[in-house]
């Protein structure tokens, strides 16, 4: 496999076109297994949080197949002109409504929950942190409990529509983001372990029935989860203009 070594460090957008490029080009060919994320990043001279980013790009792409512990398969790749992701770069305008409307009622969720939050919603926070805790770097668990963690905050909220109002608009986020959502949210350990923090802020907040402080740390959270997914959306479009 001829790669070349970067001159600068923490460049994934150009790891991950090396080997798009080398995939799409059939140097790699569907079934064939990629070196180990610690070799890989010794071949291209970076360090290994760099690899794990271009290659949670390339999985988002539907180009390689990464499993548990990080062997990476290259998958078939799409059709010209056709990214496994194209729906939602061209949709990224019904996306960005998505996480706007999101945002405006999680964060009253927040809020709700430290008012009207029970005894019996606090312990079923801490068995869902538990899980969130244990399972970090397993994408299929993060989302799991990820989404358990914000379904458990609209129904400590003891209004009858925002639980619903939750699933209809998580639903269509999966639907639009999920692989992208999972590569680069769950499988990602660092920021599976951030993202951990953040609903532990959470739950503290709405734990002391403090509802300024849970929606300001709600509001922090998607925030940064918004930030994750847009500057992946920037460089899937970025990749399929070429």
């Amino acid at each position: 496999m001829d790669i070349a070594k970067l001159s600068k460090r923490n460049h994934y957008e150009h790891i991950t076109e090396q080997l798009k490029r080398l995939i799409v080009d059939g140097e790699l060919k569907p079934g064939d297994k990629l070196p180990s994320t610690k070799e890989l990043s010794e071949r291209f001279g970076v360090g290994r949080s760099t690899m794990r980013e271009a290659l949670s790009a390339l999985k988002a792409m539907g180009l390689i197949d990464v499993r548990q512990g990080g062997a990476s398969t290259v998958l078939a790749p799409p059709p010209a002109g056709i990214e496994s992701l194209e729906s939602l770069v061209l949709n990224k305008r019904t996306i960005l409504d998505l996480l706007e409307a999101r945002q405006s009622f999680e964060i009253a969720n927040a809020g709700l929950a430290a008012r009207k939050r029970t005894e019996d919603d606090l312990a079923a926070f801490r068995l869902i942190l538990n899980d969130m805790r244990v399972s970090l770097g397993d994408e299929e668990a993060g989302e799991r409990t990820d989404l358990a963690f914000h379904r458990q905050l609209a129904a400590a909220t003891r209004n009858s529509v925002l639980p619903t109002l939750f699933e209809a608009v998580s639903s269509q986020m999966e639907l639009a983001i999920r692989e992208t959502r999972r590569a680069e949210l769950y499988a990602n350990r660092s920021v599976s372990d951030r993202l951990y923090l953040e609903h532990v802020a959470i739950f503290e907040a709405v734990e002391r029935g403090d509802p300024p402080a849970a929606e300001r740390r709600m509001r922090e959270h998607l925030e940064h989860v918004e930030s994750i997914l847009m500057k992946h959306l920037q460089l899937l479009q970025k990749y399929g203009e070429k």
